[in-house]
């Protein structure tokens, strides 16, 4: 681990090492999935419209907050699991942004794989930015802040899709979808930390 400060470090954007590590630890049990899910099913998600992404993300963290709040389930299914499938269908839905549904399987595991990684990669700089300009403040919250916000921001990608994707000020869908990945991935991190 670095004691490099901010000012001696230069852009200042790599100021939290550790962070790195831990988020490239949980993006990587994430990708396992995701890979393990493409050999069993191949991309047949690339049927899904972006509303019906948002929606399985909807599931998921609706999930999560219902075994928070009623403090566990009766399906043998970790609140880390439901995390990991968030990440993956935001990336899932970052995919289905740039590359429109199908009506078929139009795309190789291997080709998913690399748009995974691409799209994923984006996703890890936004976070890395945005750390640096709150200063880790993610660290100071509750894992159910995290189940909150992500809802918080499907709550707003079902209204930009109902406008047809139009927004007036605010960040369009694929800014949301990224911003639940990286929620997503600090609640792993503070599970993982418990």
């Amino acid at each position: 681990m670095s004691n490099t400060s901010p000012s001696e470090s230069g852009s200042g954007v790599h100021d939290f090492p550790h962070t790195e590590q831990q988020f490239d630890q949980a993006i990587n049990e994430c990708r396992e999935v995701f890979a393990s899910k493409l050999r069993d099913y191949g991309a047949s998600w690339r049927l899904m419209r972006p509303t019906a992404v948002t929606d399985q993300i909807l599931i998921k963290a609706d999930r999560i907050r219902s075994l928070e709040t009623k403090g566990g389930g009766l399906v043998d299914e970790p609140i880390e699991d439901a995390f990991r499938a968030i990440v993956n269908y935001g990336i899932i839905g970052l995919i289905q942004l740039q590359r429109g549904f199908a009506d078929r399987k139009d795309m190789t595991p291997d080709e998913a794989l690399a748009l995974y990684d691409g799209l994923m990669g984006e996703t890890r700089t936004m976070m890395l930015a945005k750390n640096h300009d709150y200063n880790e403040a993610w660290r100071k919250m509750r894992v159910s802040s995290y189940t909150d916000l992500i809802l918080m921001k499907l709550m707003r990608t079902k209204e930009i899709e109902d406008h047809d994707g139009v927004t007036e000020v605010s960040e369009g869908i694929d800014a949301n979808y990224k911003d639940m990945i990286n929620y997503a991935v600090f609640g792993l991190i503070k599970l993982a930390e418990e």
